[in-house]
């Protein structure tokens, strides 16, 4: 019997130069949060969540066009960005 994480896709930034990218872990955070495993799945990612949200706001902003809506889409992006890089940053101090 396979599972989700055997389809997942290997880090090329981690096989080429044998380091992290910021995006690692997000695969392995996904299949947290389908197991229903909310605090692994955010000490593995932080931005799961706001990434997530992010996702969904999206959709419902490109079926509905809220009035503030891509203020909302810029804001997480931001927000989303500062915590990946701080996370990032966190794994090599």
């Amino acid at each position: 019997m396979s599972s989700f994480e055997d389809y997942m896709l290997p880090c090329l930034n981690k096989k080429l130069f044998g380091m992290d990218c910021p995006g690692c872990g997000m695969q392995r955070s996904i299949a947290l949060v389908v197991q229903g495993d909310f605090k692994a799945a955010f000490y593995m990612y932080p931005a799961i969540f706001t990434i997530i949200l992010m996702v969904v706001i999206l959709a419902l902003h490109t079926k509905y066009k809220f009035k503030y809506g891509h203020n909302v889409l810029l804001g997480l992006f931001i927000i989303n960005v500062i915590i990946i890089f701080t996370n990032y940053i966190n794994k090599f101090i």
